[in-house]
């Protein structure tokens, strides 16, 4: 014997309220009035009810509306089904709350220094209510507490996607090799050769991080990157190292603008060589971002 789902057979919880409201206003006219609906609608979800279910349940007549007895008891079925979908809705609405009331975002460096601040104050104004809290690190790091559960939303600097993450990208981003003026390749006419580049210890990120990744596939072909004349953990203290005149350093673009305007960076031409990224907000893969990350998410592309 074919089985239908139950669904197919239960009148919608729509008209289980009208049902409900009849009976206890004992008008249609007011049911429909308290419901926000038409009284033409409100005759016509009945009558809908009453060709689904094979039965008559409401008595029209001009004093007004009253149950049959087999209305009389839909009615009692209707109540708990009611109450349950009530009781439904509420603990959804209450999970919302709880989702909506933070979000925890991570960031890699360069993101969280020069363009999320501006995104959640923004984020701020459409939800007061939210407490934001940030973590920074490398793009791998952010990749690995995304996975981990610590954050809700990502952004991170990169050629790619990591992996286990489903992404956007959100803007665009070109590294720049910079020295102190005084170093000798602020004054050489010529673009820098990129073997001398790849060739050359620089004052670099750490491994892990979107302008590594990005500066160790644009020399490749080059020879590779020479050991770093120094390894640092934030761009902050990169930019420092190349402003006091350490060596060459490798930058975002983003990060060095107040620099170079004030010539305390010199940015060096290369040849031949792609330095430019795309900046991607990213999240757990299939787990599309809902509630405050998917406004903040919103507010990257405004």
């Amino acid at each position: 014997m074919t089985t239908h789902p139950v669904a197919h057979r239960v009148p919608d919880l729509g008209a289980l309220e009208l049902l409900l409201a009849v009976a206890r206003l004992g008008s249609l006219g007011r049911a429909a009035r308290e419901l926000g609906i038409t009284q033409p609608a409100a005759s016509s979800r009945i009558r809908s009810m009453e060709r689904r279910l094979g039965l008559a349940l409401v008595e029209r007549s001009p004093r007004g509306s009253r149950l049959t007895e087999a209305g009389a008891l839909v009615t009692d079925w209707a109540r708990p089904i009611v109450e349950a979908a009530e009781a439904f809705d509420a603990g959804v609405h209450a999970l919302r709350d709880r989702r909506d009331s933070r979000l925890r975002v991570a960031a890699s460096m360069t993101i969280a220094e020069y363009l999320l601040p501006g995104w959640l104050i923004a984020l701020r104004e459409l939800r007061p209510g939210t407490a934001v809290s940030l973590l920074t690190g490398n793009s791998a790091a952010v990749a690995e507490r995304l996975l981990d559960g610590a954050a809700d939303l990502g952004f991170v600097e990169g050629l790619d996607v990591p992996r286990g993450l489903d992404g956007a990208v959100i803007g665009h981003d070109r590294l720049a090799v910079v020295t102190a003026p005084t170093h000798p390749w602020a004054r050489r006419r010529g673009d820098l050769d990129p073997g001398e580049l790849a060739a050359t210890p620089l004052v670099l990120r750490e491994r892990g991080s979107g302008t590594r990744q990005v500066l160790d596939a644009a020399l490749a072909a080059h020879g590779g990157l020479a050991d770093p004349l120094l390894e640092l953990a934030s761009t902050t203290a990169v930019k420092a190292a190349a402003i006091s005149g350490a060596g060459p350093a490798v930058l975002s673009r983003l990060a060095i603008r107040e620099e170079l305007a004030a010539r305390r960076l010199t940015e060096i031409p290369v040849a031949g060589v792609h330095l430019s990224r795309d900046l991607r907000a990213v999240w757990p893969a299939g787990q599309r971002p809902t509630g405050p990350a998917r406004d903040l998410l919103g507010l990257t592309r405004g």
